[in-house]
């Protein structure tokens, strides 16, 4: 008999029929992107040789997600995904469909392109958390792991073989073309999501708003100290190594004398070395921790930044560049796993988008620094510091070990529903949750440590303010105490509470003094009546 929650093979979520079809769907979909992008960076080299332009391009796509994942993940949350996935995919045709028009009439231009580039970043930023929220529907949750590295095996297939196509196209038939092949991409990713019967949400009368829905996101990526290792050491690793991506035209076209097809191979070599890194990433998880794997991917995308640097000669560049679609996948992997395994679904779509605003944040800014410091430097000397960059901050931040993921974050529901003498309108707030608990002297610093880690459960869940107070009289008498904004917020914290938050609770209860459980109150706020005056 096999363990339901044991770790899955590598490709056990391809067994399951709609991760399988909308995988599939993705990888021709990410094909036909890699395609455009590939012509729109290299077009802009035609368009200005500075390498500003050329990094600005870079910034174009990725600022959009560092500006809208959250409120994307937000939406992602409270919208049905997959209508919201096919809204997005009919806009992003609509920017391949303007890029196609603008090249084929010859008015395309460096500001066109990157306005373009910058439309087809708020798809993806609007794209990115949905479509990672939604795999934990796809498939069981021993599956999720594998299911992201499939994910990220799918991105760089496309990545292997869109951008040797996208060269090929570019220099046989010209840009319209190849933006046109994008397009036809769309329709194959928009029929899966069609075909895919998800099943309807009931409706809830405690369903999120979208400002209320963004409040709770932000409290809780505030509150997980989980995730702020996670985005601290993810900021380190893409500020550093987004210099080889901002630049890698301008490394093909200018230090090693290549074209659009070069280009295109350069980029396919990438991929082609993500795949490679992704059959072994199976074998590298079962001997090394996620911590190694991180410092490894940085030690090794390092070394490939320097050794592009000495201007190799051409036939040795793609080689050296499948070392870097391995390390890249190693490192893609290795963050948004630990990402996903630390996460409730209730705030999935949310906490990715936080993790995305910091991957494309450093990405983004990487780039435009990046493409300053070249234009002052030259771009061989950039590639050096932001080698030497990225090697450093790999071994500063190794002792800050990742999180495991080992926590049960399915529901409990073991909270009783609240008392109240009439019923109460689920806007009305704020509210004021008192627990009184019996604690000895004797017990009251163990107490005190076992609630100040229930706290984080508190504000995660909903509290925006918590504390901890004693009564005067009688110091035994311990009170904790919570706010929340509202009396419907309150409801879907008792939703939100997962079996390892009941865990940390029973430890707080273990200090209970007495055979009564903790008297627990509910406070709402009143407002003065009004009073009419005279004049």
């Amino acid at each position: 008999m096999t363990d339901a929650t044991a770790p899955s093979s590598s490709f056990a979520p391809l067994r399951q029929k709609v991760f399988a079809t909308l995988w599939i769907a993705t990888v021709i979909g990410n094909t036909g992107s890699f395609i455009r992008d590939v012509a729109s960076a290299w077009l802009v080299t035609d368009l200005s040789p500075a390498p500003a332009a050329v990094a600005t391009i870079q910034a174009a796509a990725t600022l959009p997600i560092f500006l809208l994942a959250i409120p994307a993940g937000v939406l992602s949350d409270i919208l049905d995904r997959r209508k919201f996935l096919i809204v997005i995919q009919l806009m992003l045709a609509c920017v391949s469909v303007c890029l196609l028009l603008l090249s084929a009439t010859g008015l395309q231009s460096v500001s066109s392109l990157i306005a373009l580039t910058f439309a087809g970043g708020v798809g993806a930023a609007l794209m990115a958390p949905t479509w990672q929220a939604i795999v934990p529907e796809l498939v069981e949750k021993k599956d999720v792991k594998s299911a992201v590295a499939l994910n990220s095996l799918g991105i760089n297939i496309a990545r292997s073989i869109g951008p040797a196509v996208g060269g090929v196209l570019l220099a046989w038939f010209g840009a319209a073309v190849t933006y046109g092949v994008d397009v036809i991409s769309y329709l194959f990713v928009i029929s899966a999501l069609v075909w895919w019967k998800r099943p309807p949400e009931s409706a809830d009368a405690l369903s999120e708003k979208f400002a209320g829905a963004f409040r709770a996101g932000l409290r809780y990526a505030k509150a997980s100290h989980e995730l702020h290792v996670v985005l601290l050491r993810a900021a380190a690793f893409f500020a550093f190594s987004s210099a080889v991506w901002a630049l890698l035209p301008l490394v093909a076209r200018n230090l090693l004398g290549g074209d659009a097809g070069y280009y295109g191979i350069l980029l396919g070599a990438v991929g082609a070395g993500a795949i490679g890194g992704a059959v072994l990433m199976p074998k590298l998880r079962a001997r090394f921790d996620a911590d190694t794997l991180l410092l490894g991917a940085a030690g090794v995308t390092a070394a490939v930044m320097a050794g592009l640097s000495f201007k190799p000669p051409q036939w040795m560049a793609p080689v050296v560049l499948l070392a870097l679609g391995a390390a890249w996948i190693t490192a893609l992997t290795t963050l948004n796993g630990a990402a996903q395994s630390i996460l409730p679904n209730w705030v999935r779509g949310r906490s990715l988008a936080v993790y995305l605003t910091v991957f494309n944040g450093a990405m983004t800014a990487g780039s435009l620094i990046w493409g300053v410091v070249a234009e002052a430097a030259g771009v061989p000397l950039t590639l050096l510091i932001g080698a030497a960059g990225l090697f450093a901050v790999g071994l500063l931040f190794h002792p800050l070990k990742l999180p495991r993921g080992e926590a049960d974050l399915v529901a409990s529901n073991h909270w009783p529903e609240p008392l109240t003498a009439e019923p109460v309108e689920n806007d009305r707030g704020p509210v004021m949750i008192l627990i009184e608990y019996r604690v000895a002297r004797a017990d009251r610093d163990g107490f005190l440590n076992a609630i100040h880690r229930l706290s984080q459960e508190r504000r995660r869940d909903g509290a925006y303010s918590w504390g901890v107070t004693e009564d005067a009289a009688d110091p035994e008498r311990i009170v904790e105490w919570f706010m929340v904004e509202s009396w419907a917020e309150h409801l879907r914290q008792h939703r939100r509470v997962s079996k390892a938050d009941a865990d940390v609770q029973q430890e707080v209860l273990r200090f209970q003094q007495g055979p009564e459980a903790p008297v627990v109150r509910h406070f709402l706020a009143v407002n003065r009546p009004r009073t009419n005056r005279r004049s």
